[in-house]
């Protein structure tokens, strides 16, 4: 028996942690790897397939309810390009967005230098400011209703107690779209607190501290060490605010149910109308499809937008 044959049989059996890797490998980090398949099927039936029968529906002229739906093509599109009071909707929507965002950003990034500290009672006021945001905003939006009712409103109540006559809050529609507007960023300005914080922690002392060897004052300090190096909480901010703006639903729903008449609703309320109200669910599909396109095309422009910034700073 030559000796490489003693040396095979007499060699011990591989250990299972010394066998071959390949069917491992193959499973976790090759070729053929599973682990991403329950995400990919949650994506599919839960946002994909809605998104593709969604822009199908708005090809028709279904009602939502019969089994009978007729291809018109365009038509629902060329409506919606003529209807006024869809117009009026859609600046309704970019108000909420854009007036949501903008206040967010001011009071956010205004506690968040506020409570970055380390003193006592700020992870208490840190908690509280961040809690609106885990409360449903159906809850929300009936405390703020319970509090600017007409009759029997908390507030109007106390306007009684010092002989002033009661305030129709909700009655008009450019003081409506304010409250609406003002309660919203109450209720979300925690989350972006949360991000200029995560922010602020992340910037290197050492910036601050060549800064005033250089002779800056705080607020220069502010305008051009803090704001520059927040230029990534901003971008997150931003663009997570805009988003939950331009969908706002359940706050309006709750306090003023698109009244008085149509002139306080956003798209994504308008469409609930559309499909439940007047039975057109063809057409309420078409808003949707324009209002995935406003938010993806307003997040487009923004990502490439503070990418540059940051790409030329």
């Amino acid at each position: 028996m030559t000796t490489r044959t003693l040396t095979a049989v007499t060699r011990p059996p591989a250990s299972p942690a010394n066998r071959p890797q390949k069917t491992r490998s193959r499973w976790y980090g090759g070729s053929v790897n599973l682990f991403y398949v329950p995400a990919l099927l949650v994506f599919i039936v839960f946002t994909l397939y809605p998104l593709i029968s969604g822009v199908g529906l708005s090809f028709t002229d279904w009602n939502g309810y019969s089994a009978d739906r007729d291809w018109i093509g365009w038509a629902n599109y060329a409506r919606l390009a003529q209807d006024p009071t869809f117009r009026s909707v859609l600046v309704n929507t970019v108000i909420y967005g854009v007036g949501s965002t903008v206040i967010q950003q001011v009071l956010g990034l205004a506690l968040a230098l506020m409570l970055d500290r380390k003193a006592r009672g700020v992870s208490a006021a840190r908690a509280i400011v961040y809690l609106p945001v885990l409360v449903s905003p159906v809850i929300m939006g009936t405390m703020y209703y319970l509090l600017l009712q007409y009759n029997n409103g908390a507030l109007n109540d106390v306007m009684a107690l010092f002989g002033r006559d009661p305030v129709a809050w909700l009655s008009t529609t450019n003081g409506s779209i304010a409250i609406i507007v003002l309660v919203n960023s109450l209720q979300f300005v925690g989350l972006s607190m949360i991000i200029y914080m995560a922010g602020l922690q992340g910037i290197d002392q050492a910036y601050y501290e060549a800064s005033a060897l250089d002779g800056a004052t705080a607020s220069q300090q502010f305008w051009h060490v803090t704001l520059p190096l927040l230029k990534p909480a901003v971008a997150t901010s931003v663009i997570l605010n805009l988003i939950g703006g331009l969908k706002l639903f359940d706050i309006i729903k709750v306090l003023t149910n698109g009244g008085p008449g149509y002139s306080t609703n956003s798209v994504s309320t308008f469409i609930g109308v559309t499909y439940f109200d007047a039975q057109s669910a063809g057409y309420a599909s078409a808003m949707g499809v324009v209002l995935f396109l406003l938010i993806m095309a307003a997040t487009l422009v923004l990502n490439s937008g503070f990418g540059r910034k940051r790409a030329e700073d």
